[in-house]
């Protein structure tokens, strides 16, 4: 599921390159140094204080459900109520009533994303170490250590920029402003600023204690309970690539510090812990001074068994490399057989029909070496041993293994994501490990039972266990948080926030409309787009948004002709065809043919439904696949358009992204993992690389065709897997032989996706690694969307064309939506002139201001008045009748920009009469003493500057015979 992981190369230098369209791009492929991290930040604060999208509203429509990514939780000591939860790039949310509600304390904060939490619950200080430390494909780095004395409300930087994921903060007990921080450090690059920091100051200044290396750092810290003068600490060696991950090192061990982190000894060389090549990650549970366990990720290859006589003669692979014409025709059928179905050979190839084809010299017994060998992979001649608990009693003079054998089915292949364990504060035997499933020891280690219920997702991350009442247990995973009161034999499910990890989104046209998004380790769904949070599903028992494929949810295309058809799926190309309204599926990923290498298929394998036909389905892998029947049969209609990968442990030299042109079916775009962008005019038939004067080595984020302009196409490159945050934003008006920059004020965050308005051709929108941003001038400027987003990876966006919605799939907080009618409206050729746009039509109720009894609330309409003010300042709305008489006057402060004022329908008492004696109507109080307006049209004016404009408000009949509201029988 995840033992591949993804990253570009570090430190390549792209030298000074001038091309037309451009001015000099300067592209050395570095990390993003922490001045540039700390001046993006003073950027994005300026731009959302200046832009004029900042107002536009943005809502929230799920789902909760299957949350995301936990990565801490920290209990009050005092009332175990009351705790703060740490998502991986959710941000930080707080409870006082056992998870049942939580608010969000960190929307004000620079980033969502979270490596560790600390609170000073004396004084109600919250620390938090941001950018998570699983290391994952989707592991964002932070900007530093943050501090808030106010709950949440204001944050400040207390410096470790350069740390990027930070992973543990102890405070002393008998000192708030004695703070030591565990720093992981740069995920995909080498860096100086990791390791142990430590302040006595609260935050003003700090002094790095331990250092280690340039690619080591620390991945878990804590302090004895009873003693924080005695600290422990583990140091994990790592290196990632887009290609390769290596995860363990000899740099890795266990350090410990008696002086309350000043200073500190690596406390495993020769004393039973392991040493060398094979040591990956550490966690640690501290009981005492003395007592500590350790889990570790062992990257130590296993013993091989020995082999029986029957598995001697098992072909493998290998055996054909080199394999002469007469040994391949005396092999024993039945064990050719055996191999070509276990290495899942198409079914037309059996031992009698291989040895044919190699007979008449169609195939040579290579390619059934070829056939099953990705020449890129790592071949490992044993498995590794995964997850081992070690303890020591004696303050780390010596380490035990507590087990014998090996703890299998816990870490599987990706145990970097893991090696955490907890203990029992009442019973040092008690132990809990954390992988795929969640384990429990009762007798230190020695034997482990199975955790495991239907409402618990797998992937474990943290448990935090009551001192007061062990049974009691919060445990934090990839699907949210789950409690339970008897040590996990039951679980509460506490997932009310929107919190899902999306990858992709994409919408269909039914009405109301669906959006379908594929989520980290959470599959994909489907729901409607008018989804507002409730627990009343609970009741009914059908939540809003169903599951309709499994794994980690990728990319989603629905046929235009019936929504019920659905491609969807997993990892790695792993697509089916799926009717969700009978649930029938079928496989369509394609596969290669005798003589060829497999394909190699991206994390996010893309996908695209033709717009000219919508049973042409195709699919990248390192060729460009089509099918032209719904993905049942399928054809290359390319070479290969990468480098042609890298040694390693991932899939590399991928498709990232395709698109093809509306103006004409076979003009078609596709980009990589490896920075290549290619074009085919003719469907297939020849191919040319448009990418030579584009910024190189770079991901390919997304490539898009233009709905406005045949020649035009639009490239985003992302330099995330090198540290590398700065965007990159290409158009070329002549199919790619000429690019212009068009990246202009964007500030530094990786871009992910950028997309095209359908109705303003100057309109573009582009989702960063912090956000989405908005160009009313075809990339010469950029404006930052604030309305109700936090700073959040922005992974995907589409528009719901009919609805003119525009839909954001968050890598962290679920999906939101904002209407563009407003900016579509927007004359830019009238900048300077007071704009009011369209309000919809509203159907008249008679249960306005109206309760059914006095414990239920009040029925009040709203509309939004939306106008665009060329000036900050006063700003007054009036409501006018049909003949110009002033029924309510609002008076509101508005900014420079686009500005929404909700208006509840009320009128005043002389409004009411001046409109009774005009309509010659009766206008009756309701129960919350308002006066609403009746059916008829109204002029909405608004007045800035010396400056007017105005629209229509109509509030229609209400129909006969419709019912309005439900009746309190109905719910």
């Amino acid at each position: 599921m995840k033992q591949y992981l993804h990253r570009l190369s570090t430190f390549v230098f792209f030298a000074f390159i001038t091309f037309p369209g451009f001015s000099q791009i300067a592209n050395d492929m570095l990390p993003s140094s922490a001045e540039e991290i700390k001046n993006a930040i003073s950027q994005k604060q300026d731009l959302a204080a200046q832009s004029l999208v900042k107002n536009v509203p943005f809502k929230n429509i799920g789902p909760t459900i299957m949350s995301g990514r936990v990565v801490d939780v920290e209990v009050n000591p005092e009332n175990s109520t009351d705790f703060y939860v740490g998502y991986a790039t959710g941000g930080v949310w707080h409870t006082q009533n056992n998870g049942i509600t939580f608010t969000s304390v960190f929307d004000s904060a620079p980033t969502q994303n979270v490596g560790d939490i600390e609170i000073d619950w004396k004084t109600g200080t919250i620390w938090v170490g941001t950018g998570e430390t699983i290391s994952s494909r989707s592991s964002y780095a932070g900007v530093g250590l943050l501090k808030s004395t106010d709950g949440g409300k204001t944050w400040e930087n207390t410096g470790l920029t350069d740390g990027h994921h930070i992973s543990d903060i102890v405070i002393n007990p008998e000192n708030s402003d004695e703070v030591v921080v565990g720093v992981l450090g740069h995920l995909y690059s080498d860096n100086a600023d990791r390791g142990i920091y430590k302040t006595t100051d609260g935050g003003k200044t700090w002094q790095k204690t331990l250092f280690i290396a340039p690619n080591t750092g620390i991945i878990s810290l804590a302090a004895a309970p009873e003693n924080p003068e005695i600290m422990y600490a583990a140091a994990w060696e790592r290196e990632r690539k887009a290609w390769d991950f290596k995860g363990s090192g000899e740099a890795s061990g266990i350090y410990k510090s008696i002086d309350g982190g000043d200073s500190w000894t690596l406390i495993t060389t020769g004393n039973g812990f392991p040493q060398g090549e094979g040591v990956g990650r550490i966690g640690l549970a501290v009981v005492d001074e003395n007592t500590v366990y350790a889990v570790h990720d062992s990257q130590f290859r296993r013993e091989k068994e020995e082999e029986g006589e029957k598995k001697k003669d098992v072909l493998k692979s290998g055996d054909f490399q080199l394999m002469t014409e007469k040994e391949f025709l005396d092999l024993d059928e039945e064990q050719l057989n055996d191999y070509l179905r276990s290495n899942r050979f198409p079914n037309q190839y059996d031992a009698k029909k291989a040895k044919d084809l190699v007979k008449k010299n169609e195939y040579k017994p290579s390619d059934f070496y070829l056939f099953v060998t990705d020449i890129n992979a790592v071949e490992e001649d044993s498995e590794v041993i995964g997850a081992e608990v070690y303890l020591t009693e004696d303050g780390g003079k010596s380490w035990k293994k507590t087990h014998e054998g090996y703890i299998d089915d816990l870490f599987y292949s990706y145990g970097y994501v893991f090696a955490e364990i907890s203990v029992n504060p009442q019973d040092k035997n008690e132990i809990y490990l954390v992988g795929v499933p969640l384990v429990k020891s009762e007798d230190g280690g020695k034997t482990f039972t199975y955790i495991n219920e239907p409402n618990v997702h797998v992937d474990h991350h943290v448990l935090w266990i009551d001192p007061k009442m062990p049974d009691h247990v919060i445990n934090g995973n990839d699907g949210g948080l789950n409690i339970s009161y008897d040590a996990g034999k039951s679980w509460i499910k506490n997932n009310s926030m929107p919190l899902g990890q999306f990858y992709a989104i994409d919408v269909d046209y039914q009405e109301p409309y669906n959006v379908y998004g594929g989520l980290q380790d959470n599959g994909t769904w489907m729901g409607p787009h008018t989804y507002e949070y409730s627990k009343e599903w609970e009741a009914e028992g059908q939540y809003p948004y169903k599951s309709i494929s499994g794994g980690d949810g990728m990319q989603v295309e629905i046929d235009r002709r019936n929504p019920d058809i659905v491609y969807a799926g997993s990892q790695f190309g792993y697509y089916s065809r799926v009717n969700v309204k009978t649930g029938e599926r079928n496989f369509v990923r394609p596969s290669h043919s005798l003589g060829e290498s497999p394909y190699r298929f991206n994390w996010q394998t893309p996908i695209l439904l033709s717009p000219h036909n919508q049973d042409i389905l195709y699919m990248g892998a390192n060729k460009l696949m089509r099918s032209m029947n719904k993905g049942d049969d399928w054809t290359a209609i390319s070479p290969d358009l990468t480098t042609g990968g890298k040694k390693g442990n991932v899939p590399f030299g991928t498709l990232t992204t395709v698109s093809e042109s509306p103006f004409q079916f076979g003009l078609i775009y596709t980009g990589s993992d490896d920075g290549l962008v290619y074009l085919t005019k003719d469907t297939g038939g020849s191919w040319s690389e448009i990418s030579q004067k584009l910024p190189q080595d770079l991901w390919v984020s997304r490539v898009v065709a233009s709905q406005h302009k045949k020649e035009r196409v639009y490239v985003t490159l992302n330099g995330y897997r090198d540290d590398n945050f700065q965007p990159y934003v290409f158009m070329s008006d002549d199919y790619g032989t000429t690019w212009k920059d068009i990246s202009s004020n964007l500030p530094l965050a990786a871009v992910n996706v950028i997309v095209e308005d359908p109705v303003k051709e100057d309109y573009l929108y582009v989702g960063t690694d912090d956000g989405i941003y908005i160009s009313m001038d075809r990339g010469a400027s950029w404006q930052i969307f604030d309305g109700g987003l936090p700073k959040v990876p922005v992974h995907d966006v589409v528009v719901q064309t009919k609805e003119n919605d525009l839909v954001v799939g968050t890598h962290g907080r679920s999906i939101y939506i904002a209407d563009l009618v407003p900016l579509q409206k927007f004359d830019a050729g009238k900048k300077s002139d007071l704009q009011v746009f369209d309000i919809d039509p509203v159907n008249f109720s008679s249960r306005w201001g109206v309760s059914y009894s006095k414990w239920s609330s009040i029925n009040e309409p709203k509309v939004k008045i939306a106008f665009y003010s060329p000036l900050t300042g006063k700003t007054t709305i009036q409501v006018l009748s049909e003949k110009g008489k002033e029924l309510k006057t609002i008076d509101v402060e508005a900014d420079k920009g686009f500005n929404y004022k909700e208006y509840d329908l009320t009128i005043p008492e002389q409004g009411k009469k001046d409109l009774e004696k005009e309509k010659d109507i009766k206008i009756e109080k309701t129960d919350n003493d308002n006066f609403y307006l009746p059916a008829g049209k109204y002029v909405i004016k608004v007045t800035s500057g010396g400056k007017s404009a105005q629209t229509e408000l109509e509030v229609k009949e209400a129909r006969r015979g419709q019912r309005e509201i439900p009746s309190p029988e109905e719910g």
